[in-house]
């Protein structure tokens, strides 16, 4: 009886709390009902300012495509933030179309006045100066309005229709600067026709074609080069050389005419390849049923490629031997010659007189149609230059070409909390095709699209309107560019390396920080592991250089004025490298504060500015040659020089064979 009691009290007093946790979370939700929308009222009137376009708040990304930039005021004095000032925290689905790198026109003066980076710091204020302008004008109602029947007509103009045949005299051919424009590219089937003749050797003294040791009599040379361009691939750079075809009659390093071709992308040569006399091996592959390299007379060949004995052998049972027919080398000096380039299914072929010399096979990288110009340069006259069979239409080189609007390759919205890795990657406004090939390829990885690894691109602005124009709608749909206003400048580009450090601090609050280019194909995972293998220490690694002396002439000579110390501090090569996030805050801190210190080469400036950092808490270095500075190697972290259609190709065997390999062939 008295059991029966307790546990009826005990039911009673079970039912009593449970109502009144009940009525405690129903208070609970009615106060946040009321909280909520008091905070993020609260929250948006502090965060922005009037220094940025107001960010849009997206729930999906579907909401994205409706809405466009808002307006960023023109003459507003809070336009600029102050040095010193603090970017807000990050926030839910933030999108800032414009970088928060933004300073007022006296940001350098201080260092501007006496030191020997005044050139460099006059440099940049006058590109935001000329950005600001730009983006002011890209911004504008009535500008946009203008411009739509102008880059109308602009597409018009890269869709018109093209000649089947294109015919130039030698006399015309050099006064187009020895280019023929083939304006639709090749296709299959196409043929080009050069008649001309070789010059006689000349004495050459020219360091970079001939050594010659003291003592040496000078070295006679005679050579020419034939190269297929891709003319309209990016503005502003050296085309890409499709194939390069260079024939060296005296003057190679064997002391042997031969006939070398090859292929280039952003001055990173492909693997050559060398015609010598020798007939291509009977296991070699062949081009479209055609040896690479054809035989020809050589001056240390005995002229039988078979033994006598064997001779004799094939004699006494009966085998019937085939005549070989011993051809020269196919050009020679003072003599007229016929040369016959033709596109096949698998490579291009050259003939020579009317007789078979050499096929080249088509590289990873490079298609017909983006052949867009012939060049002949060197020790040699042209007669006449014929094109035929070309296609009489081409796809627009516009970047509606490059760019597919499809609602998967969007940048996922903006993690609440913070990220692990951000990557920021170095881009120029008209590198259309290279970004949509990121997009397509590594930035698929399963990190980034779950938004625990942030991907954006950094981009400067074009001098060109149209330029601008198509960037802007593509940040606008994608979500994934951040627009660094200035004017786009090669020797600025260490600018865009200060955007990043200032967006993975202030917008994505990421623990390690990634610098690459758009030509760079990234494996996230390894990336992440080499990070984490240093844990919470301050890190900076990458393909480090230590003791590298400046260059003082040359291409890519750096001055006394620009540089006056003997060598450069360690650094990584800039294709890609991770810094942790006390240095990234370092460097946005000097900036803001205009006590950074600019140099035109980003690399370098980066391994200067970890240097400094170093002096005040240690850093470790960590260096590793998978983070490659040339091309690919076998197991990379990072690959470099990749052209859109090789970075593909390498995500594309990424992802079905689950281990990194190259497509080196170009």
């Amino acid at each position: 009886m008295k059991l029966a009691k307790f546990d009826s009290l005990v039911s009673l007093s079970r039912l009593r709390l449970v109502q009144f946790l009940m009525g405690v979370l129903c208070l609970y939700l009615l106060f946040m009902s009321f909280e909520i929308p008091l905070v993020f009222k609260t929250a948006s009137a502090g965060f922005y300012t009037d220094a940025l376009p107001r960010p849009l708040f997206l729930e999906s990304e579907e909401d994205f495509t409706d809405k466009s930039a808002p307006a960023r005021p023109t003459d507003d004095p809070k336009l600029v933030r102050l040095a010193g000032s603090r970017t807000p925290p990050h926030r839910m689905w933030e999108y800032k179309e414009v970088s928060g790198l933004l300073f007022n026109e006296s940001s350098f003066d201080s260092n501007a006045s006496k030191d020997e980076f005044s050139v460099l710091h006059k440099t940049a204020r006058h590109a935001f100066v000329v950005g600001k302008k730009l983006w002011d004008d890209l911004q504008s109602p009535q500008n946009k309005s203008d411009s739509e029947p102008e880059l109308q007509n602009q597409k018009q103009n890269r869709t018109g229709s093209c000649s089947e045949s294109i015919s130039l005299s030698g006399s015309e051919f050099v006064n187009r600067s020895r280019v023929l424009v083939i304006p639709c590219g090749l296709t299959l089937g196409s043929h080009i026709t050069v008649v001309g003749m070789p010059h006689w050797a000349h004495a050459e003294y020219d360091p970079k074609i001939v050594i010659l040791k003291e003592g040496d009599e000078s070295v006679m040379v005679t050579q020419f080069m034939m190269e297929l361009q891709g003319l309209k691939t990016v503005e502003g750079e050296d085309p890409p050389r499709i194939l390069h075809f260079n024939p060296r009659l005296k003057g190679d390093w064997s002391g042997k005419p031969v006939i070398e071709q090859n292929t280039c992308y952003r001055m990173q040569w492909g693997t050559a390849l060398r015609c010598e006399g020798w007939k291509s091996r009977a296991d070699e592959e062949t081009v479209d049923g055609q040896v690479k390299c054809e035989k020809w007379i050589r001056d240390d060949d005995n002229g039988s490629e078979e033994s006598k004995a064997t001779w004799w052998l094939k004699r006494l049972i009966g085998r019937k031997n085939k005549v070989a027919l011993d051809w020269p080398y196919p050009f020679a000096e003072g003599r007229l010659f016929v040369l016959t380039l033709s596109a096949g299914l698998e490579g291009y072929h050259v003939n020579v007189d009317g007789r078979h010399v050499t096929s080249f096979p088509y590289r990873t990288g490079f298609v017909l149609e983006d052949a867009t110009g012939l060049s002949l340069k060197g020790d040699l006259d042209v007669h006449s230059v014929f094109a035929a069979a070309l296609p009489t239409s081409h796809p627009s080189f516009a970047p509606q070409k490059h760019l597919e609007r499809l609602s998967k390759w969007k940048a996922p919205p903006l993690p609440e909390g913070n990220v692990e890795l951000f990557i920021g990657i170095l881009s120029a406004g008209n590198h259309f095709a290279e970004r949509m090939a990121v997009r397509k390829s590594w930035v698929q990885h399963k990190l980034i699209k779950s938004s625990k690894v942030v991907a954006r691109f950094f981009v400067a602005l074009n001098g060109r309107k149209d330029v601008n124009v198509e960037l802007k709608k593509e940040a606008e749909y994608f979500g994934d560019i951040v627009i660094v206003p200035y004017m786009d400048n090669y020797d600025l580009v260490v600018l865009k390396t200060v955007a990043i450090c200032e967006y993975g601090i202030h917008t994505v609050a990421a623990k390690y920080i990634m610098k690459c280019d758009d030509d760079t194909f990234v494996r996230v995972d390894p990336v992440i592991k080499e990070a984490k293998k240093l844990g919470d220490r301050s890190l900076y690694i990458g393909n480090m250089n230590y003791y590298h002396k400046p260059l003082r002439n040359g291409k890519w000579a750096v001055t006394y004025e620009e540089w006056p110390e003997e060598e450069y501090p360690p650094y990584a090569n800039g294709p890609g490298y991770i810094v942790s996030s006390d240095i990234a805050q370092f460097i946005v801190d000097e900036f803001e504060n205009h006590k950074l210190r600019l140099f035109k080469m980003e690399d370098v400036s980066m391994g200067m500015w970890v240097e400094k950092f170093n002096s005040s808490k240690a850093v470790e270095y960590q260096h590793s040659l998978k983070f490659c500075q040339f091309g690919c190697i076998e197991d990379y972290y990072t690959a470099h020089y990749q052209s859109p259609r090789q970075m593909l190709c390498m995500w594309d065997k990424l992802r079905k064979q689950g281990r990194p390999q190259c497509c080196n062939m170009r």
